[in-house]
């Protein structure tokens, strides 16, 4: 049995078939973890989340911004952009079915046993884990809830507010929860958000750095997969940080991470999101970060 990780898939089916084969992955004996942004921008949306379904049993999920935008767009088809490959999901005769479970899945995912967790895009550096499970689970609840699903989705979009404050409420509260597990990339040391800077770690405003280099962030004894950050390219120097999109849907690729060894792979993928030949790229095992 064994347990991977993959990057942002984005619809591109491909790459990650050919990285399962790669592996011999097997529904029935293995898992499959993803860090979000399972569809949009790439060439097979429908087809990738009709996938992920029917290996649904062996999956662990945690929703990014895209996937998110899938959901208030099934309420509210006026949401989609002219650069989102959406439509074809919202016009499919299973869409109901699918969407009923991607709304199901989870913002984090923390294994107690390997002391792991996996976001989409980053932990707010004040939360605690026991926090930021918290947070998580309130976003969680109103995507499971038939009240409060349109209420959310709804009132999601925004930057503000920029920070987080316990004494927020409602839709409010939840939005900057949602900007922090599925939008973040840099922030302050006290969780100020800038969600408009989306380059190199080089780029950060003034005052702002990577949300996972911060000295003072509580969740430095904690490994953490994410993914979301395409410019990163898969790398991150930050100990016990393992950064996942690699930038499939952009020409770049896409990484799948052996989360008990530390192996990974990348599959190159051309400009239209479709797997070219796969390389292997050791790493030194998650016990040493």
């Amino acid at each position: 049995m064994a347990t991977y990780a993959v990057g942002d898939l984005q619809g591109c089916l491909e790459p990650l078939q050919c990285l399962l084969e790669q592996v011999a992955f097997d529904p029935a004996r293995d898992r499959l973890w993803l860090v979000g942004d399972l569809v949009n921008r790439g060439p097979q949306s429908l087809e990738t989340l009709r996938y992920l379904y029917s290996i649904r049993d062996s999956l662990t999920c945690v929703l990014g911004n895209h996937d998110l935008h899938l959901l208030a767009a099934w309420r509210n088809i006026e949401r989609l952009k002219k650069s989102d490959t959406l439509r074809e999901i919202l016009e499919a005769p299973d869409c109901e079915e699918l969407l009923q479970w991607l709304r199901q899945q989870k913002l984090m995912h923390y294994d107690e046993t390997r002391n792991i967790a996996m976001v989409h895009a980053g932990i707010a550096p004040q939360w605690s884990l026991k926090k930021a499970l918290k947070c998580a689970a309130e976003v969680e609840e109103a995507l499971r809830d038939d009240n409060l699903l349109e209420p959310f989705l709804d009132g999601m979009y925004g930057n503000d507010p920029a920070k987080w404050d316990s004494d927020l409420k409602g839709v409010t509260r939840l939005r900057v929860i949602t900007n922090y597990f599925t939008r973040m990339r840099f922030c302050t040391s006290e969780g100020k958000l800038d969600l408009k800077s989306k380059e190199g770690l080089d780029t950060a405003p003034p005052g702002y750095a990577p949300w996972f280099s911060h000295k003072e962030r509580k969740t430095r004894d904690l490994k953490i997969i994410f993914g979301h950050w395409a410019a990163l390219e898969g790398h991150c120097n930050e100990p016990g940080i393992f950064a996942l999109d690699s930038g499939c849907v952009w020409g770049g690729s896409m990484t799948l991470l052996n989360v008990d060894s530390g192996a990974r792979l990348t599959c190159n993928c051309d400009a239209h999101g479709h797997a070219t030949p796969l390389s292997p790229e050791p790493l030194p095992t998650l016990a040493k970060r």
